[in-house]
């Protein structure tokens, strides 16, 4: 399937988006002041070892200690590989420990980065695995011929001295002996320089940052589908030019200069693609739509047949609602970058033969997602669990912020709710207090339903108390605010 690439790059930011058949498929953000972690190498130093949780606090240098696992140590790696029983995280790390490791989740809400000591480096045809003499090839490659002859080409080309591993990753199933040679070559000079900064630099302290954005465009994002890379800075595109050139040489020629006279983005419609994937809300073709609602612990997404009434009975239309629901959900996981755990609640189906045509469409929708998705079918309650990996935020918590006006209910009370709450808070304050008069500050939707629809019930509070009440709209003050002034 033929994929362009644009990129959008000002001092501040830069933005990435993959279209697809004129579609928005993904879109990548990188702040100058917001960079992500995941990928960079620190000399860390043990804070804290937790043994009744079995993992530790470790001091990178970021604002919150970061955390690791004992899963996630390279002692315990090697010890389940060989069948033996995990070593307690207390008895292989200690406070002040210096400790090579690297993030692998970013910091998401309250929690810290997490990390481990099994540290990769990602190049574009291999990931080098500088503890790990095992050679393995990503999943996505072919049949078990195709696989082992790459592997067996990566062995070929090590030198015997050779005491790390490497993953063969996707891009290198065309490449030639000496593109995989050369990309051998540069993460073993790559590691060397990690180890030189080892030797000079204490705890805490970062070894090696990742790449920016538009080189990990170029080493994870491009492949042999990649039509175009449009980038509308001169410099930026110079920049990827010269890497690219090193490391990419394929892909030159692929990268362009943006020419026209509208801004890059509106050519594919990405900033409205953004607004729409902020919303709950996501319409099909059919009528149909998806209600989408991200938490902390899951995401959940409902399927609905809206306005759609086209099937030949009411068990067709829902199958044809589920199945566009299936490859709209699909895209959205990748617009908006939902990981965890994520439930499905397609429309419910008594057809099993339906049930599998669904879950095969989901299926087929998902393989084109480069992040590592798990579906385990349908489960008794007639919903479809899953789960994406997560490494970094999605979408909306790195453009949103919690609402203060509802303190991110998601929902606020209604004018009517604080209407009767004021007039409550007025006879509480008449038993107390004795002012010539109630002066109320409120938002205009609180004042206006005093003024109609509830202007019985405040007169009669006034005739209660004996006393004045006066409304004024203050429009600082949101639906939920107010203020009682005596005076």
């Amino acid at each position: 399937m033929h994929e362009d690439i644009l990129i959008n790059v000002t001092p501040f930011e830069t933005r990435v988006a993959l279209v697809e058949q004129g579609a928005v498929q993904e879109i990548h953000i990188e702040r100058s002041i917001q960079r992500g972690y995941v990928g960079n190498v620190y000399l860390g130093k043990v804070s804290r070892v937790l043994p009744g949780m079995q993992s530790a606090f470790v001091d990178i240098g970021l604002d919150r200690a970061a955390f690791i696992h004992v899963a996630d140590l390279r002692q315990n790696r090697v010890e389940r590989t060989q069948g033996a029983s995990p070593t307690p995280i207390e008895k292989l790390l200690f406070e002040g420990q210096s400790l090579l490791v690297q993030v692998i989740k970013d910091p998401l809400g309250t929690k810290g980065a997490r990390l481990s000591t099994q540290i990769s480096i990602a190049g574009r045809m291999l990931v080098y695995l500088p503890f790990d003499p095992h050679i393995g090839v990503s999943q996505r490659i072919g049949g078990d011929a195709e696989r082992q002859a790459l592997r067996d080409r990566v062995i070929s080309l090590m030198p015997k001295e050779e005491k790390a591993g490497f993953i063969v990753r996707t891009q290198a199933e065309c490449a030639s002996d000496e593109e995989i040679a050369a990309d051998q070559q540069y993460l073993r000079n790559l590691w060397a320089r990690i180890l030189d900064r080892i030797k000079t630099q204490g705890a805490p302290s970062v070894v090696y940052t990742d790449l920016d954005l538009t080189q990990r465009v170029l080493r994870d994002i491009v492949t042999p589908n990649t039509g175009s890379i449009i980038v509308d800075s001169r410099t930026v595109v110079q920049e990827m030019r010269d890497w690219a050139k090193i490391y990419t040489p394929s892909v030159m020629d692929l990268i362009q200069h943006h020419r026209g006279s509208r801004p890059l983005f509106d050519t594919a419609n990405v900033d409205e693609e953004i607004k729409r994937a902020l919303s709950r809300r996501v319409d099909l073709k059919s009528g149909g739509y998806l209600m989408i609602d991200q938490t902390e612990a899951l995401t959940t997404i409902d399927v609905n047949t809206g306005g759609y009434i086209g099937g030949r009975n009411f068990d067709d239309t829902i199958f044809k609602t589920n199945l566009e629901a299936a490859v709209a959900l699909a895209r959205q996981l990748r617009l908006r970058n939902l990981g965890g755990i994520i439930i499905l609640d397609f429309i419910d189906m008594d057809n099993a033969r339906h049930k599998d045509s669904v879950l095969e469409e989901l299926h087929k929708a998902l393989s084109k997602d480069r992040t590592r998705v798990t579906i385990n079918g349908f489960s008794q309650l007639g919903l479809v669990e899953m789960t994406r990996k997560r490494t970094r935020d999605s979408l909306a918590h790195q453009l949103c912020e919690p609402c203060p006006t509802c303190q991110s209910r998601g929902s606020v009370r209604t004018a009517r709710s604080v209407c009767y709450e004021i007039l409550r808070e007025v006879l509480r304050e008449a038993k107390q207090f004795n002012p010539k008069e109630f002066r109320i500050l409120a938002s205009q939707e609180v004042v206006d339903l005093f003024l109609e629809e509830e202007s019985q019930h405040l007169a009669v509070a006034g005739d209660f108390i004996g006393k004045p009440i006066t409304l004024e709209v203050d429009p600082h003050h949101t639906q939920e605010q107010y203020d009682i002034i005596l005076s």
